[in-house]
């Protein structure tokens, strides 16, 4: 599949927040603060996931 600039910068920004929230929560292990952060990366995944979708209907680049 190939992909556009902007699909990939999209993605990237997702994955960096994902990243940070999971490791977060890693690191607070049990704690309120690293719940929340689990409920949130899993968030983030859902609308990474809707943004790309979209940006992939739309796009004729990417389509």
């Amino acid at each position: 599949m190939k992909t556009c600039q902007r699909f990939t910068r999209i993605r990237t920004g997702y994955e960096q927040d994902i990243t940070y929230l999971r490791n977060h929560s890693e690191r607070h292990h049990g704690t309120p603060s690293g719940k929340v952060s689990a409920k949130h990366s899993a968030g983030a995944k859902r609308a990474m996931a809707r943004a790309l979708n979209r940006h992939y209907e739309r796009c004729p680049e990417c389509g």
